[in-house]
């Protein structure tokens, strides 16, 4: 499928963000964990949380996702044999993470795979940290990669994890409480710390036992613990929101956003700091949040503990008067994509003055130009050169658009209600 995609002269209306993926994978998750049934208002269907619900039904929960919010019965800690003996988590690097704690807590083995981008994705830190606490898990083809096979159980005692991606950290925290014993956790090197916050909030809402230190580098887990069912509405994702408010800053229009949480733990909120100091007028309203883009000027932006927000933010640097700099993000490179590489790759070909660097990427202001792209089946890549088009001259085709239903199905209807000229042209 592609986006055709035309300048577009200002954008108006009202854009209502989905569910964030990041709160519905981990509420299927501790849901499927806990003894008795819960209930999840307004979670986010997309492919991505579909490919968690399967993973673990194959597991033992009962989930019915037909009606408005779903339903979950959980299993009581103890996952079941998958007939298949195999699990395929798709595209889903939050759910492949989070299933190999949740199977690392049964007595079988089982093998987790995925589709060819979450194939090249590095695994193999959290592969050594279930490995110190008496799981059997290694990657079939011997590259840190999956395919993964994985048998349990757990037991706890010591581990160490790389934190390059925050999800090795936030497996092990989910699924430590219920090993035998106590575990002792050391986080190196971590990053999106937000991320480790947002789990840490479900553990306390779940009343679960641990301790760490300040700067999340060290937890202490208790064992033998259990989850509870709970009734939960997920809020808003800020990182789907990333892409309507940098719309509205680099068209100078004016639009409200509904469904965010301002008191979330989710780490792309700071967009609204970074597109505030570019020169975008934000107003937190009872409606919503309302922005307003003026004149954008270019920033150096920490983007460590945002890397789901270099895409867009890259866009917005072609639009800023002077230089911008996204630093200190080189996870960016183990996403779906590269995309420090990619969004300099895609940007180049629509004339953007664009540099990478190893942790980042150098914009400065440029006159885009319509021409085809290739989104690399990267959702957050799809949408951020749409926000290119969106401000280029002419018309702008970006490939593999299907890609944009991992985590936001309702893109295109929501980017079209707002008056952006978008058209589908399917394969």
């Amino acid at each position: 499928m592609k986006f055709i995609v035309k300048k577009t002269k200002s954008l108006t209306g009202t854009a209502e963000i989905p569910g964030s993926k990041s709160h519905t994978i981990r509420a299927i998750v501790i849901a499927s964990l806990a003894q008795g049934q819960s209930k999840i208002f307004k979670p986010l269907e997309s492919e991505d949380t579909m490919a968690a619900v399967n993973a673990c039904k194959c597991l033992g929960a009962e989930i019915n996702t037909e009606k408005k919010y779903w339903t979950i019965k959980g299993f009581s800690g103890t996952p079941l044999i998958p007939s298949s003996g195999y699990l395929d988590l798709k595209n889903s690097g939050t759910s492949f993470n989070l299933i190999c704690g949740v199977v690392s807590l049964g007595h079988f083995e089982v093998i987790l795979d995925g589709d060819n981008s979450l194939r090249s994705r590095p695994v193999e830190p959290l592969l050594t940290a279930l490995r110190n606490i008496g799981a059997q898990a290694v990657s079939i083809n011997g590259n840190g990669k999956p395919p993964v096979k994985i048998k349990g159980r757990i037991k706890g005692g010591e581990t160490t994890v790389d934190g390059i991606n925050s999800q090795f950290l936030s497996s092990l925290l989910i699924s430590s409480p219920l090993a035998d014993n106590n575990t002792e956790i050391t986080a190196v090197n971590l990053h999106e710390k937000p991320y480790v916050k947002m789990t840490l909030r479900w553990l306390d809402e779940q009343k679960i036992h641990y301790e760490k230190n300040e700067d999340l580098s060290h937890f202490i887990v208790w064992g033998n613990q259990s989850y509870r069912p709970f009734k939960k509405r997920i809020p808003g994702d800020w990182s789907s929101a990333t892409f309507p408010l940098v719309a509205a800053a680099i068209t100078k229009s004016e639009i409200l956003i509904k469904g965010l949480d301002l008191n979330d733990d989710q780490g792309d909120k700071k967009v609204i700091d970074y597109l505030r100091n570019a020169g975008a007028v934000i107003n937190n309203s009872p409606e919503g949040i309302r922005i307003k883009g003026d004149m954008l000027k270019g920033l150096e932006i920490d983007l460590n503990e945002t890397p789901d927000a270099l895409p867009a933010l890259s866009v917005m640097g072609c639009m800023a008067e002077g230089i911008t700099v996204l630093k200190n993000v080189q996870q960016a490179r183990i996403k779906e994509t590269d995309r420090i590489s990619v969004m300099s790759e895609e940007l180049t070909k629509m004339g953007a003055d664009i540099k990478e660097m190893e942790d980042g990427l150098i914009i400065r202001k440029s006159n885009l130009k319509g021409t085809t792209v290739n989104g690399h089946k990267d959702h957050r890549v799809v949408m951020a050169l749409t926000l290119a088009g969106l401000i280029a001259e002419g018309t702008t085709i970006i490939t593999t658009a299907e890609s944009v239903s991992v985590t936001f199905p309702g893109f295109l209807e929501m980017m079209k209600n707002l008056g952006a000229n978008i058209e589908v042209v399917k394969e």
